[in-house]
């Protein structure tokens, strides 16, 4: 049975095909109006850009690079699949919508013919991930391969049901796991990953309780799931199976799945239980198990690069709007007044960037992606004092990872392996 749509963004975001050098970080703030140095100036300098494809760098004097690059991005995209370990024969997918929908005018309810329902997707569909041919490197935005900023197709594996499937549903056992920490819409995951299930007609469902803790930890019993089970659970916040950072060795969490029986785990996390997801899998390819491991990722700070948006990013942003407006009444209330809010955001600022615009009232946005100092003529602290003499307060909206190398590194991690980041509140 293949359900693993959400496992294409897993295996794709762990590879990288491009990097862009710059010689000068003047060609970075020219691009993006981070200073105010002169259009002649920022015109005079040289953008070099190196594209990296796996490990040698791209020949671009090579006429056929274009080609060369195209092929090394489709071999990251060689997605395992149960048939690399087992020889098995597909059989007709049991998954069909068609049943709940009657066509206008079919008296008998039957509807149309199997092969006129278009509800499938072909393995081989694939979706164009880049969709900008930029003219320029110069060109707000642009992500070149090479200096003339050449277009170069990207394409991804379409998510979505197929017509064949390689598993007996009525024999399945499907396991589900939220790992790591908690994020608006756990809930409506598990439900929905539920449902599917049992539309595919998967009656044997479990919640493995506290992350992968629960996989061997005394105590910790599985959860039977169904419909009935995960109804209403969409209403109410936090994950219904619970949470949990780290967990025991791979090998004793494949023994469990190997002891229970499961058939297919659904694992919902973030960077490390992705992690885990993965050496889960190879560990299991290794003992040459029949178990499929679907990674589903969850980041409220948005920053999966195959998906416009992640479950709870929008709620993130409302309660984060919401903080932006008591730091802004303060900020207004005092005589010269300085409201600073810190939002999640480890190595992205979606949630600042988007909380900040929606708002209106952020004078600051500090996000990781982009780079800046706190003193002299452009600094932060300067911007910050024209902003009290001029306008008599102001609102710094910053992520938490904005600023990480003007702090002292502590070198401390979680339980999930994350360096913990220094607090840049201080500084401000």
């Amino acid at each position: 049975m293949i359900l693993s749509g959400m496992a294409v963004a897993f295996k794709a975001s762990t590879s990288s095909t491009t990097q862009q050098h710059w010689p000068s970080p003047t060609k970075d703030r020219c691009q993006y109006g981070f200073t105010q140095l002169s259009r002649r100036k920022c015109r005079k300098r040289f953008v070099r850009v190196t594209a990296i494809s796996g490990k040698p760098d791209l020949d671009f004097t090579d006429p056929s690079w274009n080609q060369k690059y195209q092929e090394d991005w489709n071999r990251g995209f060689s997605l395992p699949h149960i048939t690399d370990i087992y020889d098995l024969e597909p059989r007709r997918t049991t998954f069909s919508l068609k049943k709940n929908r009657i066509p206008l005018g079919d008296g008998d309810g039957d509807g149309s013919s199997d092969d006129m329902w278009n509800g499938y997707v072909n393995k081989s569909d694939r979706a164009l991930l880049k969709v900008i041919k930029y003219a320029s490197p110069t060109s707000a935005g642009a992500e070149c391969i090479d200096p003339d900023c050449s277009w170069v197709e990207h394409w991804v594996h379409r998510a979505g049901p197929r017509k064949e499937i390689y598993y007996e549903p009525e024999e399945v056992k499907a396991a589900i796991v939220t790992c790591g920490g908690l994020c608006p819409g756990l809930n409506d995951v598990i439900r929905q990953i539920v449902f599917t299930l049992e539309t595919y007609g998967v009656k044997n469902i479990v919640g493995i309780p506290f992350g992968y803790r629960g996989f061997f930890e005394k105590g910790l019993k599985e959860m039977p799931l169904s419909r009935d089970v995960v109804e209403n659970i969409n209403l109410s916040g936090g994950s219904f199976l619970g949470v949990s950072r780290g967990g025991a060795k791979t090998s004793e969490i494949v023994d469990s799945i190997q002891a229970r029986r499961i058939d297919m785990l659904f694992v919902i996390g973030g960077n490390g239980s992705h992690a885990g997801a993965n050496a889960i899998h190879e560990e299991c390819r290794k003992r040459k198990l029949k178990v499929s491991v679907v990674a589903v990722p969850k980041t409220i700070d948005n920053d999966i690069l195959f998906m416009d948006k992640m479950f709870g990013f929008d709620t993130a942003v409302e309660e984060a709007h919401r903080a932006i407006n008591s730091a802004y009444i303060e900020a207004r209330s005092a005589y010269h007044g300085i409201g600073l809010v810190k939002l999640m955001g480890r190595s992205s600022g979606f949630i600042a960037i988007h909380a900040s615009l929606s708002s209106g009232q952020i004078d600051v946005c500090l996000i990781p992606e982009v780079s800046f100092t706190l003193d002299g003529e452009h600094g932060v602290l300067r911007h910050l004092e024209h902003l009290l003499n001029t306008k008599g307060f102001c609102v710094v909206c910053v992520a938490e990872g904005a600023g990480q190398d003007l702090l002292q590194k502590s070198n401390a991690t979680d339980a999930s392996g994350n360096v913990i980041l220094s607090d840049f509140g201080d500084p401000l």
